[in-house]
C-alpha cells in the first residue's frame, strides 16, 4: 500500500525485534513491495523475521496493470479500488498464514486491510487494528459522527462545536468528503470506510502511533471505546533507551542509525553545508495532488522568502514547475526528486521548520525532532492533524490564511510572509520552543518504563499469555525477550 502506512508498521518490527528478541515475526507483502521491506529491515537480522509474499491479483477491477500500490496509481481517485483488490489475496493471505512452521499468536494488521479481520477469526487469532491516524483525529471524527452534529450545518465552511470537546471547534471542510452527511452511501469509497471503521470496531484492540502524553483527553476518549495500546512515535525505535541521558532543549536527537543507511546524497551533503543558517523542508507526501495553479504560488512564496529550503517533490511534478525556477533558487534552495528518508531530513541539525501536508506520519516524525511545523493540509484528516498542531498543541502556524477551515489555497505572498515568521520572527520561536519541549515527551516516552514502553509491554505480555493453557506459568518480562509466540 502506501510508504506512509507501511514505514510505521516496519518501524513496530524493529522495536519488537529489539526488546522482544525470541518473537518470530511474519510479514505479509507483496513481490513489489519486497525490496523495499528488505532494504528497510536489513540491519536487524533475518533469523527471526520472515516475510511471505502474497500474489497481487492481476486484471484487479477498476485498476491499471501493474499497480500494487498508491506509489504507482495514475490518479488517487483510484484509492478505493485498490483498497477493494486486496480482498483478493485473502484465500492465499489464509493459506498461508495457517501453513506457518510457528504457529501465530496474533495478527497486526493495517487498518485498511479490513478483510484479515475474517481471516483471523476463522483461524482463532485475535487481530489487532494498526490506526495511522491520531487519537485527535479519531476521537474529533468520531464524536462527530456519534452526535450528528454535521447535518445541522449550512455550510461545509461553517464552525461547529464538537459535543465531546467543546473547546474544539471543526468545519465539513475539515473532513474526508466521504464523511459529509451528503456523502453517498453506494459509492465504493463510502462503502471501504464503513468496512473499515466496522472491522476496526470489531477487532480484538487498536495500536495507536502515538503516546499519551500528547493528547491525553484523546487518548481516553478512544480508550473507553475498548483496548488501546498507544506505542509511539514509532519513528523513535532506534532512540537510545538509557534515561540517564541528559538532553537539553536545543540539542538533536541522538539515535543510532541503522547500518544500512546510505551516506552521500545529494540532499544530505547540502543540508550539511547549511549548518547555522537554518533550513525549511518542504515535503507533501507520496499521494498529494497539487494544482499547477498553487504549485506556482508555493514556488513564488519560498522564492521570495529568502529562505533556504529544501524540498522533496515527486518526478512527475516536474513539467508543472517554473522552467526558471530552479536556477533563480540554487544558491539557497534544492530540489529533490526520489524518494527521501524524510526522518533523516527532520533530524538533521540544520533543519528548523516543515512545510507540510501533515500526514500524521509527517506530524509524528516532525514533533520527535523538536521541528515545528507550517500547515498545509490536502486531503484524508490532514486538516484535523493540522487543526491539532496549530491550536491543540501550538507547535505550528496555518500556511492557508481566512479561512474557518484548514484546508484552502496558499497565496506566495502570504507564503513568503509565513515563511519567513516561521523560521526568524517570533511566533517561529515560540511554536519552536513548544515543538522541543514535545520532543522531549516523545523520547521519555519511548525510554525504558516511558507510557509508549509499558504498553508495547503489556500489548505483548497479554498477547502471549493468551496463547498458553491456564496453567502454564509466563515468565516476568523485562522488556527485552518472551519466549513464546
Amino acid at each position: 500500500m502506501a510508504k506512509g502506512h507501511t514505514i510505521p508498521l516496519l518501524h513496530l518490527i524493529r522495536l519488537l525485534r529489539r526488546r522482544f528478541p525470541h518473537l518470530c515475526l511474519t510479514i505479509f507483502t507483496t513481490a513489489a513491495y519486497r525490496p523495499f521491506i528488505s532494504q528497510f529491515l536489513s540491519d536487524c537480522g533475518t533469523d527471526s523475521i520472515s516475510i511471505v509474499d502474497l500474489c497481487f491479483p492481476q486484471n484487479a477491477p477498476g485498476l491499471p496493470a501493474g499497480v500494487e500500490s498508491t506509489d504507482t496509481l495514475p490518479s488517487l481517485s483510484l484509492h478505493p479500488q485498490l483498497c477493494v483488490a486486496t480482498e483478493l489475496m485473502q484465500p492465499e493471505f489464509e493459506k498461508r498464514l495457517q501453513s506457518l512452521p510457528v504457529p501465530v499468536t496474533f495478527l497486526i494488521s493495517d487498518m485498511f486491510f479490513w478483510w484479515t479481520l475474517e481471516s483471523a477469526s476463522k483461524l482463532g487469532i485475535p487481530r489487532i487494528n494498526f490506526s495511522g491516524m491520531s487519537n485527535y483525529s479519531s476521537a474529533i471524527t468520531s464524536s462527530l459522527m456519534k452526535h450528528r452534529v454535521l447535518t445541522e450545518v449550512q455550510s461545509v465552511d461553517e464552525l461547529v462545536t464538537v459535543t465531546d470537546f467543546p473547546r474544539v471547534k471543526m468545519t465539513c471542510s475539515d473532513l474526508d468528503p466521504v464523511l459529509w452527511p451528503e456523502a453517498d452511501p453506494t459509492s465504493l469509497h463510502f462503502q471501504l470506510i464503513m468496512k473499515v471503521i466496522q472491522a476496526g470496531a470489531s477487532s480484538y484492540g487498536l495500536i495507536v502511533n502515538s503516546f499519551y502524553e500528547l493528547e491525553p483527553m484523546f487518548c481516553d476518549y478512544i480508550r473507553n471505546r475498548g483496548r488501546t495500546w498507544n506505542i509511539g512515535p514509532l519513528c523513535l525505535n532506534n532512540c537510545s533507551f538509557n534515561t540517564t541521558i541528559n538532553f537539553q532543549w536545543n540539542q538533536k536527537l541522538q539515535i543510532q542509525p541503522p547500518t544500512n543507511q546510505v551516506v552521500g546524497q545529494q540532499w544530505l551533503e547540502w543540508l550539511d553545508g547549511k549548518q547555522g543558517e537554518g533550513v525549511l523542508y518542504v515535503a507533501f507526501g507520496s499521494q498529494a495532488e497539487i494544482s499547477r495553479e498553487q504549485m506556482k504560488e508555493i514556488e513564488i512564496g519560498l522564492e521570495e522568502s529568502g529562505m533556504n529550503f529544501l524540498w522533496a517533490k515527486k518526478e512527475e511534478k516536474k513539467e508543472m514547475e517554473d522552467e526558471g525556477f530552479e536556477e533563480r533558487v540554487k544558491e539557497r534552495g534544492i530540489i529533490v526528486r526520489e524518494w527521501v528518508d524524510q526522518w533523516e531530513v527532520l533530524k538533521h541539525e540544520a533543519v528548523k521548520g516543515f512545510l507540510s501536508h501533515c500526514g500524521w506520519n509527517s506530524v509524528l516524525e516532525s514533533l520527535s525532532c523538536g521541528v515545528p511545523i507550517l500547515t498545509y493540509p490536502l486531503m484524508a484528516e490532514q486538516s484535523l492533524n493540522a487543526r491539532m498542531v496549530v491550536e491543540e498543541l501550538t507547535v505550528g502556524m496555518r500556511a492557508v490564511e481566512g479561512t474557518t477551515s484548514m484546508k484552502g489555497n496558499v497565496k506566495g505572498k502570504d507564503l513568503k510572509r509565513l515563511v519567513r515568521e516561521l523560521m526568524e520572527g517570533e511566533k517561529g520561536k515560540e511554536v519552536r520552543k513548544k515543538a522541543m519541549e514535545i520532543s522531549e515527551m516523545a523520547k521519555k516516552a519511548m525510554w525504558e518504563n516511558g507510557s509508549s514502553w509499558r504498553n508495547l509491554e503489556l500489548l505483548v505480555q497479554e498477547m502471549c499469555s493468551k496463547s498458553l493453557s491456564p496453567h502454564t506459568n509466563l515468565p516476568t518480562f523485562n522488556g527485552r525477550g518472551v519466549n513464546y509466540v
